[in-house]
């Protein structure tokens, strides 16, 4: 039985310094869902990653300056609100996340009746990539925290391989921090009353260039995320009704000044790429 997708999908990709593996990964996402649109956000690159994206073809959001993840995903969902998109899926600009699988993150969603879907390494048969020992326990650590406080199990909280309806991109675009923002994310999904899944997800090595979060990254990564998934349990994130109107969607009234805005299209050059 073939799936039936939304009117508006987007296919979102956070991207830095990923010109070697772009191009490759725009087009695995248009052999695997080609009714959707392509949004590239390059947070920053110092490398022509923009210029990649654009030469491909699809729609490129350019950070002037490296906001991290938490940034870009802010990016991406308010792009996804203000052009009325009906379903968002994620991957990484990394080559790591399997583009064939994305349909099968809405076949979930919609088997389910989820309103976000994630895709664990720790979920499939056989894992592919190599996680460093540090990395692996800062995962299960992660996993273990949003498990306890949202009373459900979690196995990869740091994936962001992803597929979110518009209540899901509503509460992240509003919620989200700017730092390193998956594991709260959960925690938000969970407090917002969204329903959240986890399904297998094969995942490979990098297809070019190396990871930015470094050893001592790392060691700041884990600590800061703990303290910040403590205190996002404690924050008022109020229930999202199970219907949206229009108005509700804007997100402009919440924007704290450094936060970036999303732009429509990619019509305006990039005078660095």
């Amino acid at each position: 039985m073939s799936l039936e997708w939304p009117e508006r999908v987007l296919v979102f990709i956070p991207a830095y310094n990923e010109e070697h593996s772009i191009r490759r990964v725009i087009l695995e996402v248009r052999d695997s869902v080609p009714h959707a649109d392509i949004l590239v956000v390059d947070d920053g690159s110092a490398d022509n990653t923009a210029a990649v994206a654009r030469a491909a073809g699809v729609m490129v959001v350019r950070h002037p300056i490296n906001l991290c993840i938490g940034g870009t995903m802010q990016t991406g969902m308010k792009f996804a609100l203000r052009n009325d998109y009906n379903l968002v899926l994620r991957l990484d600009g990394d080559g790591q996340h399997d583009s064939a699988e994305l349909p099968a993150l809405y076949a979930a969603m919609v088997a389910q009746q989820a309103d976000a879907v994630f895709g664990s390494r720790f979920l499939a048969q056989e894992i592919k990539m190599r996680i460093p020992l540090s990395r692996r326990i800062g995962i299960s650590t992660f996993a273990g925290l949003v498990s306890l406080i949202t009373r459900q199990r979690a196995t990869d909280t740091t994936s962001g391989f992803c597929c979110l309806n518009r209540r899901a991109v509503t509460a992240l675009a509003r919620y989200l921090p700017q730092d390193y923002p998956e594991v709260e994310g959960r925690i938000i999904l969970f407090k917002a009353g969204l329903k959240t899944v986890e399904v297998p997800a094969n995942m490979r090595a990098r297809m070019a260039g190396v990871s930015s979060i470094d050893n001592w990254r790392s060691v700041y990564y884990a600590l800061k995320v703990s303290v910040a998934v403590v205190i996002s349990a404690l924050k008022d994130i109020p229930v999202l009704p199970q219907e949206l109107a229009h108005d509700s969607l804007s997100t402009a009234h919440r924007r704290h000044p450094l936060q970036p805005v999303a732009v429509v299209g990619d019509g305006a050059p990039d005078p660095e790429a």
